[in-house]
């Protein structure tokens, strides 16, 4: 078994991500923001600081997901951008144009991640194959 591709790659280490890293960003920036200039009884309030952490949530979940379930990732990082895509038809104000900027950055970044998982996807796919060719493998190896 120590040459035997896991049945299981190596996933997560999502903190790593730039991606996420600017997400937290966002996040964090969108909790001050929404504190400091929407009343916290407001919609906008809510629809801004959920769709702040559903960009963050996304990615994590997204990279925890991909050991077993590339579509799945693929998902998760596509419904991260399309939450802080959302942000950017809020309320805008001076300081939410900083946020903005850092947005357009962390999208930008995860554009770069879903081409690259994309590509990944085609060459190596998803869980199903890879159960299917350990299981070959083994199958191969006792007969």
């Amino acid at each position: 078994m120590t040459n035997q591709e896991p049945l299981i790659p190596k996933h997560g280490g999502y903190r790593k991500l730039k991606s996420f890293q600017m997400a937290e960003i966002v996040y964090d920036a969108t909790m001050a923001f929404c504190n400091r200039f929407i009343s916290k009884r407001s919609r906008t309030h809510d629809q801004m600081v959920q769709a702040a952490r559903s960009g963050k949530q996304n990615i994590a979940e997204g990279s925890q997901a991909s050991g077993t379930s590339r579509k799945f990732e693929l998902k998760l990082v596509s419904v991260a951008r399309a939450s802080l895509e959302d942000m950017e038809q809020k309320p805008d104000k001076i300081a939410a144009n900083a946020m903005i900027c850092v947005i357009h950055q962390t999208n930008y970044l995860l554009d770069q991640q879903l081409r690259q998982l994309e590509k990944q996807f085609l060459e190596q796919g998803g869980f199903t194959e890879r159960l299917f060719r350990v299981r070959s493998e083994n199958r191969r190896k006792r007969f």
